[in-house]
């Protein structure tokens, strides 16, 4: 590549050291579409003849095809992608693939196929995203009555339904979608023709390159384009969020599957047992996405630092971007696609569910609002069912089970209707407001949801 510069062959260490042939191998697809691009924009700028073009172009279609299947050898000293193909494509059809490289730089040329490769990861995520709501809207249509116990501070708070805790999931997927689907728009602007660092003197049409390979605009700052990362941290942190909520949601199946909960029964497909203890049924799935997790945000954390002190433009530390890049978007994949699967054979336990539910003490705040609802100012409500339930934990009576006598010992605003406050199925018709869990809004929300997924 620089041997007209060099005068000794690049040490064997510094060949290890730098190469990313490795892993960038993956971007091929992306760099042959730009190449294409670019070769035909010098057809049309004559600085290819028509056999030169249709020589280039076949090339670089065989060596694709003989990537797919296998069949390519790729080298380290080439150090990349990019020259792995174009020192091919010369081999293969001679001086034409020597003038592919005229009026481009590797600069403009890797963030053209990390662009592209952005572009179409984002499709793909954004299509298991989609597959991942669909089954918790499933799930949740399945349980949409199935009360069970909310919880603050991991402590048993208001009754809510199955339904309304999964479709809460359906709605943080879908702000992932729509922030990485906005993160698209900023992805898909093509840096083409952007040389090195300023561009070239051979001018080539950076639009007809650009719509040549879908992009939405061109730069319009060649040393931004060059150097310009954001996409790439950008990218990360919408996969690093949906890791959050994934890992939100693993834990709550962590919890709802053990014995101590025991509302959920995973699939034995979905969970691994014990080398020693033969009773064990362990949700790995939700374990290994919690950790996984880690991971996204460490590639996020990596990129970040390596570009932090960086002057313009291009510097090798960009370079560093690729193998988180890969992961992040390899490790949501595979978590999207499994947790889907698990949750698709995932049952729950009604019987199990209705008696947590049952607890009186979930209904200690409606209490309260029937106390404001008889003209109780709500501070003095709370004190007064505060004294309520002390007054249950000391006797072991259950709250709905302190006699009307004992309310009113409390304070007379109790009247004789306060035991209606504890039917479950009035409490839930009472939440009505937009977002509340009411059975009615769940299943409007469920037919919302169906409705926009199919």
């Amino acid at each position: 590549m620089w041997k007209g510069r060099f005068t000794r062959p690049t040490a064997d260490l510094v060949q290890q050291y730098g190469e990313s042939v490795s892993y960038d191998w993956r971007l091929y697809r992306h760099d042959i579409a730009g190449s294409l691009a670019h070769a035909k924009a010098q057809l049309s700028a004559g600085l290819l003849t028509r056999e030169e073009f249709e020589a280039i172009r076949e090339g670089l279609q065989g060596i694709r095809a003989d990537i797919e299947q296998g069949n390519f050898s790729w080298s380290r000293e080439l150090e990349d992608v990019h020259m792995n193909i174009e020192s091919e494509l010369t081999r293969r059809i001679g001086a034409a693939g020597a003038k592919l490289h005229t009026a481009r730089s590797r600069n403009d040329q890797v963030a053209v196929d990390t662009r592209l490769y952005c572009r179409a990861e984002i499709d793909r995520t954004l299509g298991e995203l989609r597959a991942m709501q669909r089954v918790l809207v499933d799930k949740a249509a399945e349980y949409a009555g199935t009360m069970i116990p909310g919880y603050t501070h991991l402590q048993r708070a208001q009754p809510v339904t199955v339904g309304h805790h999964l479709l809460a999931y359906v709605e943080m997927f879908d702000r992932d979608a729509d922030r990485l689907g906005d993160c698209r728009r900023r992805v898909n602007v093509s840096p083409l023709g952007s040389g090195a660092i300023a561009g070239s003197t051979i001018n080539l049409d950076r639009h007809a390159m650009a719509e040549e390979l879908g992009f939405d605009s061109i730069t319009e700052n060649s040393m931004d384009a060059i150097s310009d990362r954001d996409y790439v941290m950008e990218t990360l942190f919408c996969l690093a969020l949906i890791g959050a909520h994934l890992s939100r949601l693993s834990e709550d199946l962590v919890l709802w599957s053990s014995a101590e909960f025991g509302f959920a029964i995973l699939s034995d497909a979905h969970t691994t047992g014990s080398s020693l203890m033969p009773q064990k049924k362990n949700p790995d799935v939700c374990e290994l996405t919690r950790g996984k997790t880690g991971r996204l945000y460490g590639n996020l954390s990596a990129v970040m630092v390596a570009v932090k002190g960086l002057p313009l433009t291009y510097n090798r530390d960009l370079q560093e971007d690729k193998e988180p890049l890969f992961d992040s978007f390899d490790t949501v994949s595979l978590a999207l696609r499994v947790n889907a699967e698990m949750l698709a054979a995932m049952k729950i336990d009604t019987l199990r569910t209705r008696t947590a539910v049952g607890d009186p003490m979930l209904l200690a705040t409606d209490l309260a609002d029937y106390l404001v609802k008889r003209g109780v100012p709500f501070r003095s409500a709370h004190e007064l069912v505060g004294r309520a339930v002390a007054l249950s934990v000391s006797m072991k009576t259950p709250l709905d089970q302190l006699t009307l006598e004992q309310y009113r010992s409390i304070s007379p605003a109790f009247g004789e209707d306060v035991h209606t406050v504890f039917d479950l199925e009035r409490a839930f018709r009472l939440r009505v407001n937009p977002g509340a869990p009411s059975f009615a809004n769940t299943q409007n929300r469920i037919d919302f949801w169906k409705n926009r997924l199919s």
